[in-house]
């Protein structure tokens, strides 16, 4: 593109023709940059000095970020952002800010400057957790937490979570990352392993979700439904699964919008197991899309 662009600016001899990009003032180059995607600004600003001014411009990256993004500053140290410019601010909220113990994460998605979020299995409420027998903690390079809860067999299922957080208006998805089996590696390969797997086809698995000012979803699955799967090629174990619970909508960052979610099997008329969570994402809905190809990567 920056060769294609250049052209403008000389003719066939390598001689000036005129006015080219070289020529437009910082103040205007930056005015068009208000409309450009981070990257698209990170790529022209390789064009020339008025323009690596302009792609350095506060005000260009104080468009990019959300209104609330003190909110998210205010979750690190002082001194990691103290005297930073806001295109170092946006490159630093758009990696991983912890917060809850480590438990929970927020970061700028790149491409848009919305507000994504990553919750941990440690940052829920298990029932029976404790219990060796029923759940086990597995470390992996597979979540994002680098650890995930995996059950062997139990008969109440209950998992909740909540989190109060100043989401930006937006429309935003809550899901569930789930993998029904536990999973190793020998020889670098992935061997995934469904010895405790059971339960999951007998009856479905409620999703809920509401928030503090009334919302409210929910949704319903059997989990394992080999049957119907291996019919139309489709397998769903041994893969990690997001399901979607529901959509919530937030007009405003003030005041702060809490979610509650949840996912629950209490028929205690039968047995199940042989599953692991790993996170809940929340995460604008038009993004989620991308989070599917594999965009959304932990960054």
């Amino acid at each position: 593109m920056g060769a294609a662009l250049s052209n403008l600016t000389e003719g066939a001899n390598g001689s000036t023709i005129g006015p080219g990009l070289g020529d437009i003032p910082e103040s205007c180059v930056a005015c068009v940059f208000l409309y450009l995607t981070p990257p698209e600004i990170c790529n022209l600003a390789r064009l020339n000095r008025a323009f690596r001014g302009a792609a350095s411009s506060d005000s260009v990256w104080e468009s990019k970020l959300p209104s609330n993004y003190q909110d998210l500053l205010d979750l690190l140290p002082p001194e990691r952002y103290h005297n930073l410019s806001k295109k170092d601010i946006f490159a630093l909220l758009s990696r991983p800010v912890p917060f809850d113990n480590g438990n929970k994460e927020v970061w700028l998605d790149r491409d848009t400057g919305r507000i994504c979020m990553a919750i941990s299995a440690k940052g829920m409420v298990i029932t029976g957790i404790e219990d060796r027998r029923y759940w086990n903690w597995i470390p992996t390079e597979e979540s994002r937490f680098h650890v995930v809860a995996y059950l062997q067999q139990i008969w109440w299922f209950e998992v909740d979570g909540v989190v109060k957080f100043h989401f930006p208006a937006d429309v935003y998805t809550l899901s569930f990352r789930l993998q029904l089996g536990r999973f190793s590696k020998r020889l670098g390969r992935r061997v995934p392993n469904f010895e405790h797997t059971h339960g999951w086809d007998i009856k479905p698995v409620r999703f809920q979700l509401s928030t503090s000012d009334g919302q409210q979803a929910s949704f319903e699955c059997c989990l394992d439904e080999t049957e119907r799967e291996d019919a139309n090629g489709n397998h769903k174990r041994g893969c990690w699964i997001d399901y979607k619970v529901g959509e919530f909508i937030v007009t405003d960052s003030e005041p702060a919008t809490e979610v509650r979610f949840s996912m629950k099997q209490i028929d205690c008329t039968h047995s199940k197991g042989g599953i692991c969570v790993d996170s809940v994402f929340i995460i604008p809905s038009d993004l989620r899309g991308r989070k599917r190809r594999g965009v959304l990567k932990k960054p």
